[in-house]
């Protein structure tokens, strides 16, 4: 740690992994009532722990993402936090507004637009704590006079994704137009601005681990993010196949979706790249692991597995199935998930006392969380097939569908349960070191300018 104030981010990491845990709590939940006897039916119902399941993660990656730039911005620009004070404001109502979300969402109160269920005045919470990250991240720049091409990109993605924010405000008495515009909202997060805040991750990762040339990083960094913008915007129609649009859409969605593994490949080339040069010198081979981790397998979930049902002659039959949650789990947990848990396993022997090169319970919980999401994934995708053949095609009723693919949720506990165990381990050895909060080396104000 170079700079004291980069100390918040220890908080913002420390939020983000225990909501993490918190998460998985309420998947399993929802993936064991899918075998039933269900004895919380009338207590915590399906409907009420898939959306606190879905929820609970925007809410504790975006507190990594906002973590990570607390960390990477005062490195980048050399120069300490234009308020530290202001940072621990807006991460008590960040916490705030999730908490009392998460009730709210017990009692039922809620917007029902699926992962845009927050009332209103959690939503005007939302803007507000934003707006005031923002700001905290604009001063530090200005103050320092330093824009690096790495946190430019990382606070630009973090920028438009407040900004697209704002549709999640408008509500609508139809719930078709309600739809159409929620995907304004996630896709153009999950599937654009947010693969940018990754982008930039990542790049400070490698750069930080691997000693790769920056110049040669961020001129990678900018084939991403305009391949993300030429496939991510065109292609939110792909998911309007089931909203009444002009079927011209439906061509232009499917076609863009298509070329969205390109900017992927990139991004796992330019990880592969990067790390073969310098050959895994870095001592901290834990963050190594993450960070090409999640170049890899947002290759494999966000990339290919949404490839394989994108095009509308096969979206037509598979949206809204266990395909869709097939692609959704492995895309979030790899190009989201696991670069949140890089910076985190980056940061962490700054922050405290845990050896840099990691420990064995690291590397445990990394294995366990890959070949779980590994094994998660697979049960979906056949669980998803049967559905689609039986429901959709041959025209099982749903309820019978489900019970003739049950086998399939057994493999997604068993698999879920091995992934819990890898999070339990990564939370574990998070807060079981002493923090230390200790400057790595002296900055003067020279250095800093």
């Amino acid at each position: 740690m170079r700079y004291k104030s980069q100390s918040v981010a220890y908080w913002y990491f420390a939020v983000a992994v225990a909501l993490f845990g918190l998460q998985l709590v309420f998947g399993l939940l929802s993936a064991a009532k899918y075998l039933g006897p269900d004895p919380l039916l009338y207590i915590l119902p399906f409907d009420v722990t898939k959306v606190i399941h879905t929820n609970l993660l925007i809410v504790w990656v975006l507190c990594g993402f906002m973590g990570a730039t607390y960390w990477v911005v005062p490195d980048e620009s050399r120069c300490e936090l234009h308020s530290t004070k202001l940072a621990y404001v807006q991460l008590v109502l960040w916490v705030l507004m999730g908490v009392t979300a998460i009730i709210g969402y017990l009692f039922r109160w809620g917007t029902g637009n699926k992962l845009l269920e927050q009332p209103l005045p959690h939503k005007i919470v939302i803007v507000v704590v934003m707006l005031m990250f923002l700001y905290n991240i604009g001063m530090t720049i200005k103050k320092s006079g330093r824009l690096t091409t790495t946190e430019g990109v990382l606070i630009g993605g973090l920028g438009l994704a407040a900004l697209l924010y704002l549709p999640a405000l408008l509500q609508f008495d139809n719930y078709t137009v309600s739809i159409y515009y929620r995907w304004w909202t996630i896709h153009l997060w999950v599937e654009g601005v947010w693969e940018m805040i990754q982008g930039g991750i990542l790049a400070y990762l490698l750069i930080r681990l691997s000693g790769a040339d920056r110049e040669v990083m961020e001129k990678w960094l900018y084939v991403i993010v305009g391949l993300v913008f030429i496939a991510g915007i065109l292609g939110t129609a792909h998911h309007y196949y089931w909203v009444g649009v002009p079927s011209y859409w439906l061509v232009i969605g499917g076609a863009f979706s298509a070329l969205e593994p390109v900017a992927l490949i990139g991004m796992a080339m330019y990880a592969y790249s990067a790390i073969r040069r310098s050959g895994l010198a870095h001592p901290n081979k834990l963050a190594l692991h993450w960070t090409v981790g999640s170049a890899v397998f947002t290759l494999f979930g966000a990339g290919l597995l949404g490839l394989a049902h994108t095009f509308p002659s096969v979206n037509k039959w598979t949206h809204g199935t266990l395909i869709t949650a097939m692609h959704g789990h492995a895309a979030f947990y790899g190009a989201y998930a696991m670069i949140v848990l890089a910076i985190i396993s980056f940061a962490l022997p700054s922050l405290t006392r845990r050896p840099e090169e990691g420990s064995a319970m690291g590397y445990w919980s990394f294995w366990l969380q890959l070949g779980g999401m590994f094994g998660m994934t697979l049960s979906f995708a056949t669980a998803g097939i049967g559905q689609v053949y039986l429901e959709r095609i041959m025209g099982l009723g749903f309820l019978d569908t489900q019970l003739k693919i049950q086998i399939h949720f057994v493999m997604l506990i068993i698999t879920a349960s091995i992934f819990a165990i890898g999070v339990a381990l990564f939370i574990i050895d998070f807060f079981r070191y002493p923090l230390r909060f200790e400057l790595a080396e002296a900055v003067t104000p020279a250095r800093a300018a």
